[in-house]
């Protein structure tokens, strides 16, 4: 083998066990406090659950607490989000056929610029309650996908829906009506 090839070689052979090491060492003794400070977190929120309600901006900028004594409907969406506008109007149906009802209320919430959203709503004829929201999203309600709709009551979520649906349909009436008969 000639010297240079040799050089090469070890070079390598360094290379793969630096490599090596790495990864048996990766996770350091830090890391593993912090997995047993998490695991630690985990259970108190188990057993403190933290609250599924926002605190919300309407779109001239007051702050808006959620009525946690109704039954609360909650669209998260985003106005460049296509399925988002395309259900839009089933949830304008149906806040029409329940903005009435004392026992419930509507949140149709954004984390976009509130000139982005002000525009949106310009061009649209919709008259459902849109409310801002800069945070992060409780664990409960956090997703990665839009829209995202949740029904919420006394701090329990009793219904989830990912993605675009048909609001103005039976079935959301006949879930909604037990609800609020309870």
């Amino acid at each position: 083998m000639k010297p240079s090839q040799k050089y090469i070689v070890i070079f390598a052979t360094i290379f793969v066990a630096i490599i090596a090491l790495y990864k048996v060492f990766k996770e350091s003794p830090a890391d593993q406090n912090n997995d047993v400070a998490n695991s630690e977190t985990s259970a108190s929120t188990e057993q403190n659950p933290i609250s599924p309600y926002l605190a919300l901006s309407d779109m001239k900028g007051n702050t808006v607490v959620m009525d946690s004594s109704k039954l609360v409907f909650v669209n998260v969406w985003a106005t460049w989000c296509g399925p988002c506008n395309a259900e839009m109007p089933s949830i304008q149906a149906l806040y029409r056929r329940y903005k009435d009802h004392p026992k419930m209320a509507f949140y149709v919430v954004s984390d976009e610029n509130p000139s982005t959203v002000h525009n949106f709503l310009q061009k649209k004829d919709y008259e459902l309650p849109f409310y801002l929201f800069n945070g992060a999203y409780p664990p409960v309600l956090d997703g990665s996908a839009i829209p995202r709709t949740y029904m919420l009551r006394h701090g329990q979520v009793l219904a989830e829906q990912v993605g675009a649906i048909n609001w103005n349909d039976p079935q959301v009436f006949e879930f909604i009506d037990k609800q609020l008969a309870l």
